[in-house]
């Protein structure tokens, strides 16, 4: 099973998003967004500044080719591609009082959302008349920081990731901008900001995400108990069909990417990503690690002749002679992996996903 590994840099990255073609890949680093031509080896195009703190979250709409990107200087921007190849950022209106930390285009990239730490979720679209972008907030019952958002494939309903402990499903509905989607198993209720689900993560956690399935009838969330939970929808103003926890003896999840109804990944604090597999009848369990430690572990057998010679070395020169890569870990990432995005389907399963992390490298995994 090969992986591709792009280290660029060691500055941490928050956010990555690829093109559609995969040919360009953007990421959300420090304050800028850097733009790459991925060809066998990524090379820096351009960077995108605009913003003065943190960029927390970029996104590239699959269509348009548009690129929104948010800051913790309380600002998103919409970046125009022109023919070029250079980018041309609008400022969006967004009217939050803390750091914007997520966003995401819908299906229909006729809006995006934007989580931010002001307990508001801001939804934004384009405002014809004056040639600007605005926003409206999603703000009850949000009682704390949104630390991420994602969109149900019809474009109206959205979920969030909270540090309160819940994640939720509201209606996004514009008049005027959006046409009444069809009835879900979430309900047919669809005025601006109804909320359409409400789950409490077991533990009492932080969300780090929460992500509808592929077909939009579940929805998956990690929480920092080092748990992930599936929730299974009955119907409107209905107790959940199933809630399916499943907790694990490794460090916090951050990130999932589900690839298939019966499969999802996810990955955090422990460095690798994780296989899980279920359905509602049947429960989830975790089914196995992608490139995992314990076998980097297995094959270091050598590396226990070193450790004797570095005891042997301490002995007789009061010195471990240690080589210099003995600090490093047995996974390819080497530090918190913050994001999974699709990369590659086929046969309507999620069969590649890309990873960034705080190692600077962008990583993409066979799963």
């Amino acid at each position: 099973m090969s992986h591709q590994v792009h280290s660029l840099g060691h500055v941490p990255i928050s956010d990555h998003s690829f093109s559609t073609d995969r040919s360009k890949l953007a990421l959300a680093r420090d304050i800028s967004v850097e733009i790459y031509d991925t060809g066998s080896k990524y090379s820096l195009n351009t960077t995108l500044s605009g913003h003065d703190k943190t960029v927390t979250s970029v996104d590239i709409a699959p269509q348009s080719g548009r690129i929104v990107t948010c800051s913790q200087d309380r600002n998103a921007l919409v970046w125009e591609p022109s023919p070029d190849g250079t980018y041309k950022p609008t400022l969006v209106l967004l009217r939050i009082n803390r750091a914007a930390t997520y966003a995401r285009w819908s299906p229909d990239e006729k809006k995006f959302a934007v989580g931010s730490g002001a307990r508001a979720i801001a939804i934004c679209y384009f405002e014809e008349e004056n040639d600007w972008w605005v926003s409206k907030h999603i703000k009850k019952p949000l009682r704390s920081t949104v630390l991420s958002v994602s969109w149900h494939p019809n474009s109206v309903l959205l979920s969030s990731g909270s540090t309160d402990s819940h994640a939720r499903v509201f209606s996004t509905f514009i008049k005027g901008v959006d046409e009444r989607p069809e009835p879900t198993i979430w309900g047919d209720r669809v005025p601006f900001q109804t909320l359409c689900g409400d789950f409490v993560s077991p533990a009492g956690g932080w969300v780090h995400d929460a992500v509808f399935s592929p077909s939009g009838n579940a929805l998956a969330l990690v929480t920092h108990d080092s748990s992930i939970t599936i929730v299974y929808p009955s119907g409107p103003e209905q107790p959940p069909a199933a809630v399916v926890n499943v907790s694990t003896t490794l460090l916090p999840f951050k990130t999932l990417v589900w690839l298939s109804e019966n499969e999802i990944v996810a990955a955090g604090h422990d460095c690798h990503p994780v296989v899980f597999t279920g359905s509602d009848q049947s429960g989830w369990a975790l089914d196995h690690s992608v490139d995992d430690p314990n076998d980097a572990k297995k094959n270091a057998s050598s590396r226990e002749s070193t450790a004797l010679n570095m005891f042997r070395q301490m002995d007789l020169k009061g010195t471990p002679q240690a080589s210099a890569d003995d600090a490093s870990l047995p996974t390819i990432h080497q530090n918190t992996i913050t994001k999974l995005r699709p990369y590659a389907v086929s046969g309507g399963r999620v069969n590649k996903v890309s990873s960034t992390g705080v190692d600077g490298r962008v990583v993409i995994f066979d799963v």
